[in-house]
């Protein structure tokens, strides 16, 4: 079993940055890929970025220049920097691991964008 635990959603204007962190514990080994994921109201959940154990990352169109993932593999934790944040950003962002072949979520972590 894997635990993820996220933090760093929370209320910015537009134009500021936020970073999301989400530390994963438990059975842990076969970690092959972390990423992040959102879903606003209305709207079906979409990839945000995602980066794999080569660290080789790919990026939703919309946050492509704007938003960059790494990971600290000491740590077993996947970051999310957020710059240039837009209203459009606002969503629930959830916090994804591979582990072998299981897709594990994290509860996810609000992150709200005012004009």
């Amino acid at each position: 079993q894997v635990q993820l635990v996220e933090s760093g959603g929370g209320l910015v204007q537009a134009g500021g940055s936020l970073r999301l962190s989400c530390a994963a514990s438990g059975s842990i080994f076969g970690i092959n890929a972390m990423g992040w994921y959102r879903q606003a109201p209305g709207n079906q959940r979409e990839l945000v970025a995602r980066i794999i154990s080569g660290g080789n990352t790919n990026y939703g169109d919309s946050v492509k220049g704007r938003f960059t993932i790494s990971r600290d593999n000491a740590k077993n934790t996947v970051y999310l920097q957020m710059n240039s944040l837009k209203p459009e950003d606002t969503a629930v962002y959830y916090c994804n691991v591979q582990n072998y072949d299981i897709l594990y979520w994290g509860k996810g972590t609000l992150v709200t964008v005012s004009s």
